[in-house]
């Protein structure tokens, strides 16, 4: 496959753009992978999945090492969540040729919809921290939260982020800073388990999945410090853009393209 000039510098500006927003509040993916599909149309798609794979998981892990830096991360919701989301993405995506897309697909623009007028509706929904020490409940629920969300992750995908915060927000009753910090310890995961089968199956372009995951990693350093600076109230109004727009294209996906 012959990649031109023109290409990389196109394909970098959407890995930068997309590291920015997948940052924050994920959702990256409205961003990369389009953009591979347009640059790319003749080629493979699971070949152009994997190669986003490969620019993101970069990304999102430098945001979670950012996070950690400046927050104290709640390790015993992070690690299980991680721990089942790992494992149920690798059966998500084994349960892809099992299970009816077309029901995801019309489905999800409802689901959507429905998280961003509950999170709009509740003006201070997200705008502290209300989770107090360990507990069994919080185990269980970080273990059903990972489980889901990583098994949802592989068998689909869009809008993964956007859910796990809102999951992390609503029933960890954590602020959207710390519910975005923790999404993206666990984004990690469900990229590993995706990327290690993409990449075994030899479903990447490394040369550009490298270079992509480069600037996937400028636009994540920016991201953070912008959802440092602006704190729970800006990483909500992003949450609501991008839950927005995943909406309209989810929406047009499941009921308007052929």
């Amino acid at each position: 496959m012959e990649i031109l000039t023109s290409d990389y510098l196109l394909l970098g500006l959407a890995a930068v753009l997309a590291g920015l927003i997948d940052s924050v509040v994920g959702g990256g993916g409205l961003i990369q992978l389009p953009a591979l599909l347009s640059v790319f149309p003749q080629a493979a798609p699971s070949t152009l999945f994997g190669t986003n794979k490969l620019a993101a998981i970069w990304g999102t892990a430098f945001a979670a090492r950012s996070y950690a830096k400046r927050l104290t991360l709640l390790w015993n919701i992070a690690l299980p969540a991680s721990a089942a989301a790992l494992v149920f993405a690798f059966l998500g995506a084994r349960a892809v040729s099992l299970f009816p897309q077309e029901i995801l697909r019309k489905a999800l623009p409802f689901i959507l919809l429905a998280v961003a007028v509950y999170v709009f509706r509740r003006k201070s929904f997200g705008s502290e921290s209300l989770v107090e020490g360990r507990s069994g409940k919080h185990l269980r629920l970080a273990l059903l939260t990972g489980a889901l969300i990583g098994f949802y992750d592989g068998l689909f995908g869009p809008g993964t982020g956007s859910f796990l915060i809102f999951m992390f927000v609503r029933f960890f009753h954590l602020d959207f800073l710390q519910a975005s910090a923790i999404a993206k310890v666990v984004n990690v995961a469900c990229n590993f388990a995706a990327l290690t089968w993409f990449a075994a199956a030899g479903y990447v372009i490394w040369p550009l999945g490298l270079f992509m995951a480069c600037c996937n990693i400028f636009g994540s350093i920016i991201g953070t410090r912008l959802a440092w600076k602006g704190g729970t109230s800006f990483v909500r109004k992003l949450f609501l853009l991008v839950v927005g727009l995943l909406i309209i294209k989810t929406g047009h996906d499941g009921f308007f393209r052929g």
